[in-house]
């Protein structure tokens, strides 16, 4: 008389990206550069913007140091935290074969991607309540004007820095070349998408062109929601422009992501 052998639970979405999650982890804190990069440098490179923010001209744009101080730290540790890191992450698993043998089981592309950004999201998140409470004692920004805007341009955020670091590790041939390719996203949006200099101070033709880049949405909307000096308009221009960027870089994966090592 046969048996039938005895099944484990069957497995779900969650528990696949909750086993994919705590490997990350484990690799995050192996890798020591990355690590440093993704804990540290959000952390302390918004203070080198300190003297340069002192010397703007805020006259008139609603915004004092606070107000332009805390959303250039928030956006730091989007682009170090999350985007950097994960272009690395998925360049490296790529070159590995690791992405191409977790797909011959269970685990669904989506799953893949989301499950190995999850430890990079949680130290984003991590360092923005600590950088919040930090400067809310050391800058004090005051409370959030519009905390759903905060709110709308934390999660527009993540979104357009997961689906850019796949894309961008779709150029990258090698991980030694990973953050060489991501540097000009990073210089592009510390110069232009409000980090460094907040579009209320810039030049209105060099201010339009700066809000087509991928992280001037959540700049706007977070610096807007805490300082409440967006305007309807700029802010359906902001909500609009952040959702075209997501949806870019969700199609932009589905279509152009590799799985398999570049040769």
């Amino acid at each position: 008389m046969s048996t039938v052998a005895p099944t484990g639970p069957a497995s779900t979405a969650r528990s696949r990206m909750g086993a994919l999650a705590r490997a990350e982890t484990t690799l995050l804190l192996r890798g020591k550069g990355t690590l440093f990069a993704a804990l540290v440098v959000p952390l302390v490179l918004p203070f080198s913007f300190k003297n340069a923010i002192d010397s703007m001209d805020l006259s008139g744009t609603g915004l004092d140091l606070g107000t332009v101080l805390l959303p250039t730290a928030l956006g730091l540790s989007l682009l170090f935290a999350v985007y950097s890191t994960l272009v690395s992450t998925y360049v490296t698993r790529r070159e590995e074969l690791v992405l191409k043998r977790l797909r011959t089981g269970e685990v669904r592309d989506p799953e893949i991607l989301i499950g190995s950004a999850v430890p990079a999201v949680v130290t984003c998140l991590v360092q923005w309540l600590v950088v919040i409470v930090g400067f809310t004692l050391l800058v004090h920004p005051g409370a959030p004007s519009n905390p759903a805007l905060v709110v709308l341009g934390a999660v527009l955020g993540i979104v357009v820095a997961i689906g850019l670091a796949a894309l961008t590790a779709t150029l990258s041939r090698t991980a030694e070349t990973a953050a060489v390719m991501a540097m000009p996203v990073i210089l592009l949006t510390m110069i232009g998408s409000g980090v460094g200099v907040p579009l209320d101070v810039m030049p209105d033709t060099l201010a339009a062109v700066a809000r087509c880049l991928p992280f001037t949405p959540t700049l706007s909307l977070l610096r807007g929601g805490w300082a409440g000096n967006l305007d309807s308009g700029d802010t359906l221009l902001a909500v609009v422009t952040g959702l075209a960027w997501a949806a870019f870089t969700v199609y932009g994966v589905r279509r152009w992501f590799r799985w398999e090592p570049r040769r």
